[in-house]
């Protein structure tokens, strides 16, 4: 299979999980402030999960970008990573209309956790494939970020259970540290 089209399916089903998200955004039952800020921990917790959803297809996109061939190890990750990407609606939609109560959230903590696991499983299954000189290889390097945001997510989950609101912050951290614009497999690109 050509990378092309393993591009093309995760770039269809990640957008059907942002239009799942939006739809979940219901409209206040009246026109007052008041009605608006009752939406709020909704609408919130829409735009933290937007976020993280275009920092994994952004992701994604440069990291097929290095591969060569597509094989099954590698489809089957990339689906792995797309199945749990695809309960973040789920998760978000539950915090959200839960006010961050605390098994709302340890549970959105999990929908963060896992896809960061299969975002780095996909990588070792292109890793495997492509060999330990490949383009991936030579951009990753210690990938510090890589590692310790699942110890963050994880952390945020157990944290969930003493106080919500660390949880939160631990989240936004993990996704404002991602919007740095990570150029590590643009520089390899440009050097092939």
């Amino acid at each position: 299979m050509e990378k092309v089209r393993l591009a093309a399916f995760s770039d269809g089903v990640i957008a059907i999980i942002i239009t799942i998200m939006v739809l979940e955004l219901k409209v206040p039952h009246g026109a007052g402030w008041r009605d608006l800020a009752g939406v709020l921990p909704v609408f919130l917790t829409y735009i933290l999960s937007f976020v993280y959803i275009a920092i994994y297809w952004n992701n994604h996109h440069h990291l097929l970008q290095t591969v060569t061939k597509v094989d099954g190890l590698m489809l089957w990750a990339n689906m792995h990573l797309l199945f749990w990407l695809s309960l973040v609606p789920f998760a978000t939609a539950w915090m959200g209309e839960n006010h961050f109560a605390t098994l709302p959230t340890a549970v959105y903590g999990v929908a963060l956790f896992m896809p960061a696991i299969a975002y780095y499983l996909l990588q070792k299954a292109i890793l495997r494939n492509q060999g330990p000189n490949s383009t991936l290889a030579k951009a990753l390097g210690r990938d510090i970020k890589g590692k310790i945001s699942p110890l963050l997510y994880l952390a945020a989950v157990f944290l969930a259970f003493v106080d919500p609101i660390i949880s939160g912050a631990i989240y936004v951290f993990v996704a404002l540290m991602w919007l740095i614009p990570d150029r590590r497999i643009e520089r390899a690109l440009s050097g092939d």
